[in-house]
């Protein structure tokens, strides 16, 4: 599949871009997650106690439904966000600069937290973390960050109706420039979009975020692209992430910067770590693809993989979208049908303390 195609995916970005130029004032201004619309005294509660410990729920003291004991509290140091965009709830979006301590790379990382996340009743607890991935370059933005796809927004309401957990999501750069895609892999002589996507972006969310430790609270969300990074990501890394929603993606590895490294190349190829999975048999892992029913070149790639390797410790769901095209509001709506539900069952929520 050419990843260069997906204009939609790209003309949303662009919409978002506008709207957040036009529709935030506070656009820019320092932000904190410390606190929130909810709960001011949540952000202290949150840095005190057990540092990098685990955090039980006052009606849960054992931690006997796993989350309050797996919960991991933020372990510093503090990144500097700027607000990017505000929903109508008084979240925010906000954006930091990251350098990569394991990767070597540089890159922005926009990070939403849900309301929830702020209230007292879960100044204890963990929350799970949705790393959205954009499709095309992704580079020098990631389109998930735009209010316009109502990403954040649509897992607020769902939250409350039980349909997704409260997810922390995070958007980082899929790429390192709008030339070449890497497929969010360790390319000899590349930059290391491997390491930048499954370490460095994951420390920055611990180091200030309430998450935890258990990779049940680590997920993937991509598009096109950004959805085979996200299949690959869990595949290559169960130790660490246990599920992923992958609409429209790509099946296979095919940047032109793997040419002369086809031993790399196929140490990242989904297929094969989907079977090197199954010999070993587990630990398990959660696949939720997408594809709408106009995506002609997609549905039956997708179709294959689920009917050749969604067995054994690979757990597959598919989500096909009527009158879907290979789009980002096309996914977000097949999310709201029963991907975020399935996907959540299958990972950690927070624990309220009263």
């Amino acid at each position: 599949m050419n990843r260069r195609r997906p204009a939609a995916l790209i003309a949303a970005a662009v919409t978002g871009a506008v709207l957040l130029v036009t529709g935030c004032s506070d656009e820019g201004k320092p932000v904190s997650f410390d606190s929130g619309p909810s709960s001011p005294s949540a952000g202290a509660s949150a840095q005190g106690g057990q540092k990098n410990g685990a955090a039980p729920a006052k009606d849960d003291p054992a931690g006997k439904n796993g989350a309050a004991a797996q919960t991991l509290l933020p372990t510093g140091p503090k990144a500097e966000f700027t607000t990017q965009s505000s929903l109508g709830d008084g979240t925010k979006i906000g954006v930091t600069t990251l350098k990569g301590a394991k990767s070597g790379f540089t890159g922005k990382v926009w990070v939403w937290a849900p309301k929830q996340y702020f209230d007292e009743k879960y100044r204890n607890s963990g929350f799970p973390v949705l790393i959205a991935l954009p499709g095309g370059n992704g580079y020098p933005k990631n389109y998930w960050m735009g209010t316009d796809l109502k990403l954040q927004s649509s897992i607020s309401e769902w939250s409350k109706t039980g349909k997704s957990l409260p997810f922390i999501v995070v958007m980082p750069v899929l790429n390192p420039d709008a030339k070449h895609y890497y497929d969010g892999s360790d390319i000899p002589g590349q930059p290391k979009m491997g390491t930048w996507m499954t370490e460095d972006v994951p420390d920055l969310v611990r180091a200030n975020f309430r998450t935890f430790k258990s990779r049940d609270g680590w997920a993937f969300m991509g598009s096109s692209s950004g959805g085979f990074v996200g299949l690959k990501s869990v595949l290559k890394r169960p130790d660490l992430f246990k599920a992923a929603i992958a609409s429209g993606p790509d099946i296979v590895p095919d940047s032109p910067l793997w040419a002369g490294h086809d031993a790399e190349k196929q140490a990242n190829n989904p297929e094969r770590l989907a079977q090197d999975l199954i010999d070993k048999k587990g630990p398990e892992v959660a696949l939720a693809f997408q594809v709408g029913t106009k995506e002609g070149t997609v549905v039956p790639k997708v179709k294959q993989f689920i009917a050749t390797y969604g067995k054994g410790p690979v757990k597959t769901r598919l989500q096909v979208i009527p009158d879907g095209t290979h789009n980002a509001h096309t996914y977000v709506k097949g999310m709201g049908e029963g991907t975020m539900e399935w996907i959540s069952k299958q990972m950690l929520a927070p624990v309220p303390s009263s």
